[in-house]
């Protein structure tokens, strides 16, 4: 059985370039900043965000696991990283300075795995500068996602660490399953990972023995963290999995029933949208190599990506620059950019080898620098929108409207940092009982004059038909929105159609 072949020390990664990656990864992250600030103000890309945020601050400051004070709710999908967030508020560098830092310290770890990984893998990749590790710093899906307050990079920098010690043939089946444990901490869909291990130790180990005990040592890891989860969710919501694992999946279901061919030019369309386009060819040629030489850590991490791509282009859709996706670009880049590390020091095309080198070279050269200004802009106008529509309205609604009112909204994440009236989440995440009829609008209706509402906080064209007769109280006029030809927020005031 052929494996990937180990790797002599004479690439080993350095404190230069480590420096390199560490200047890469600050200065990205301060034109985001910049970019962001000078177009509206500092802030986060996601209303989601802000829900990470009031459940760390509850936390911090209460001891509860709570989004609205004294009501335990299993409305947050990373648990793990809203502790980690919590950690902010105790040393007073919350919201902003201490999200920022956790995402920018996954960038860079990141960058310097990816790095570390081309050189275990490839021999002849010893490069006078780490471009590897800078082309992960640059990459401006993963740059959002690690601004954006979110867990998807910190999710995607596990997942990419566990699926790297697969394609390095790692032994240590124990350190596997603890951080496949430790990932649904991060996201429930760290459950997928536990695939691309098993056919590993499938086809890598030699005899049933070596495989059970390799298996024993993996779920003896993986479980001993996997059940506390269960054991959490099932403490603080009554369900194995959070709220938001069911509540995502009702509130889409429309994006369920579009061809799968338009879901997939979607997929691929926030994919490739920048650098990434020039690496697909690589990508196809380390799928072929994988497959000729048996190297299956390699071929378990493709299948585990096409796998994870294919599960959320059938369940959730793929807007804000695929967002839902993004935990699988780091490996997907990865592959790409180990066989442009083989092919820069091949001879495949002979003397005219040096002309596609530099074609390819430039090509992912021009992307990289022009996608840091594109993809800043992007992130900035992302902010802007949500500061000026969620976060506006939050602060408008905490100073005018009377204090024992009960409010319905369907984007509560800064409305429960910035204000403090009761709250009923029409996407489901700390009111799982409107899950069951989550998009019919009749039946929310009916729900809202039940449980006798006040306001109502949503944008027009997502409940026309809630908002079709409902009295205008506020609405936020920003003029970001509208250039997108999008309408603004608006507070109504409820009554029955």
């Amino acid at each position: 059985m052929t494996r990937e072949s180990t790797r002599s020390k004479s690439n080993k990664l350095t404190r230069r370039d480590l420096l390199i990656i560490a200047g890469a990864v600050l200065l990205i992250a301060i034109i985001y900043l910049l970019a962001s600030y000078f177009t509206f103000s500092i802030g986060f890309p996601l209303d989601d965000s802000w829900i990470h945020q009031t459940y760390a601050r509850n936390l911090a400051l209460r001891g509860e696991w709570a989004f609205r004070p004294g009501l335990p709710s299993a409305g947050s999908t990373s648990p793990l990283w809203s502790a980690l967030l919590t950690i902010g508020f105790f040393v007073g560098l919350s919201p902003y300075i201490w999200t920022y830092f956790l995402g920018v310290m996954s960038l860079f770890a990141l960058a310097v795995l990816c790095e570390w990984a081309v050189r275990k893998l490839v021999a002849s990749y010893t490069p006078r500068f780490p471009w590897v590790g800078i082309f992960i710093a640059f990459e401006w899906h993963l740059v959002w996602a690690g601004m954006s307050g979110m867990e998807t990079l910190f999710h995607g920098l596990i997942v990419t660490t566990v699926l790297i010690l697969l394609m390095t043939n790692t032994p240590r089946y124990l350190t596997l399953g603890l951080l496949t444990g430790l990932s649904v901490w991060v996201r429930p869909d760290g459950l997928t990972l536990i695939g691309p291990v098993l056919m590993t130790i499938l086809f890598n180990e030699h005899d049933t023995k070596s495989r059970v005990t390799s298996f024993t040592k993996y779920m003896i890891g993986f479980g001993s963290i996997f059940v506390f989860y269960l054991l959490f969710n099932l403490a603080i919501g009554g369900t194995p999995m959070p709220n938001t694992f069911y509540a995502k999946q009702a509130e889409y279901i429309d994006w369920q029933a579009i061809p799968i061919t338009d879901r997939l030019g979607q997929m691929f369309l926030q994919l490739l949208v920048g650098p990434s386009l020039v690496l697909l060819p690589g990508v196809i040629g380390w799928l072929v190599k994988s497959i000729r030489q048996k190297m299956w850590g390699s071929l378990a991490a493709m299948i585990w990506c096409v796998g994870y791509f294919g599960l959320y282009i059938l369940r959730l859709p793929l807007y804000q620059h695929g967002r839902y996706i993004m935990p699988a670009m780091p490996i997907f880049f990865l592959f790409g950019l180990l066989a442009f590390a083989e092919f820069d020091n091949a001879k495949m095309f002979a003397r005219y080898h040096w002309v596609v080198q530099t074609i390819w070279r430039g090509s992912i050269a021009m992307l990289v620098t022009g996608f840091i200004f594109l993809g800043a802009r992007s992130y900035a106008d992302d902010v802007a929108v949500i500061e000026s529509e969620m976060v506006d309205t939050a602060k408008w609604v905490a100073g005018n409207l009377p204090s024992d009112v009960l409010i319905a909204a369907h984007d509560i994440g800064a409305l429960g940092y910035f204000d403090h009236h009761e709250l009923i989440d029409l996407a489901g995440l700390i009111s799982p009982d409107v899950i069951p009829f989550i998009r019919n609008e009749e039946q929310l209706a009916n729900y809202l004059d039940q449980r006798e509402v006040d306001y109502l906080i949503a944008f027009p064209e997502f409940y026309p038909t809630l908002t079709g007769s409902a009295d205008v109280i506020f609405t936020t006029n920003s003029a970001i929105t509208l250039t997108f030809g999008q309408k603004n927020m608006v507070v109504y005031r409820w009554k029955t159609p």
